[in-house]
């Protein structure tokens, strides 16, 4: 962490805290297993001081090691759970995840933006279909993702403009799109016709079709997907079969968000 704090922190400021929470944000996707000189590295912290907090993570149990590297553990799920379980989107959102994956017989979901990814705030899943567990609060990148196109599709040219200037395009598959210009498009085309599949985009053999979840003011605040096995469905069946009852239940959700108190609308 650089050196030169800014100017305007206020005498509150704890910045044990910062370098702290700075060190759990070094843990990504990019570097889900890092090393003690990764992590020094990733905020700007001494060896000693990033060993320290390391260390102290690891006695809360935050954080384990083997020695060389260290990962987190799902003990810091919590600190994230007090918000998720507080929204109000989670809780609405949940009988209709349950009715859509009864009627379609696969798993659906839902998420919010947090850019550059897409956050699981409520899930059924009906089998497991990807190499990784998906759970409340999963992230994936939300440019590789169903629900993400139709977040994303639904910003302003600034918002997206912001989007990409914090967000590399890994390539995660062959099929995954790395290129901005047909990514845009693609958004266009999204935002269009009120839906989006990934076609193996996340994950090979994955394919996912969302819809967004709209606020009184039509604004998508999130999203609602179903996830299928590309051999097991087709792409027409996709639309033919899927489609349909996905926009259904998004409207549903919306309706009932809608009918929440304002505290509550804006909350989820």
């Amino acid at each position: 962490m650089d050196s030169d704090e800014p100017a305007e922190r206020g005498a509150h400021h704890v910045q044990s805290l910062e370098r702290g929470l700075a060190v759990i944000k070094a843990f990504s996707a990019q570097a889900p297993h890092p090393t003690l000189s990764d992590v020094a590295r990733i905020t700007g912290l001494t060896r000693a001081a990033a060993r320290r907090f390391l260390l102290t993570l690891v006695d809360l149990g935050y954080v384990r090691t083997d020695g060389k590297y260290f990962s987190l553990t799902a003990r810091v799920l919590d600190l994230g759970y007090a918000y998720l379980s507080s929204l109000s989107l989670s809780e609405v959102a949940q009988p209709h995840l349950e009715r859509l994956s009864a009627q379609v017989r696969e798993s659906s979901s839902v998420s919010v933006l947090e850019p550059p990814d897409i956050v699981y705030v409520a899930r059924v899943a009906v089998s497991r279909i990807m190499t990784v567990s998906i759970n409340v609060g999963t992230r994936f990148p939300a440019y590789a993702t169903s629900m993400g196109h139709v977040l994303l599709a639904d910003m302003s040219a600034a918002e997206l403009e912001a989007y990409f200037l914090i967000t590399e395009l890994d390539r995660l598959t062959s099929h995954t799109l790395t290129d901005r210009a047909a990514l845009e498009a693609e958004l266009a085309q999204v935002a269009e016709q009120g839906w989006a599949m990934v076609d193996q985009e996340l994950e090979e053999g994955l394919r996912s079709v969302a819809a967004p979840i709209r606020n009184r003011q039509g604004r998508a605040v999130a999203a609602v997907n179903i996830s299928t096995h590309a051999s097991r469905t087709p792409a027409h069946s996709v639309r033919e079969d899927l489609i349909p009852p996905l926009l259904d239940t998004a409207h549903a959700i919306a309706a009932d968000l809608a009918g929440s108190s304002p505290a509550q609308a804006v909350r989820g």
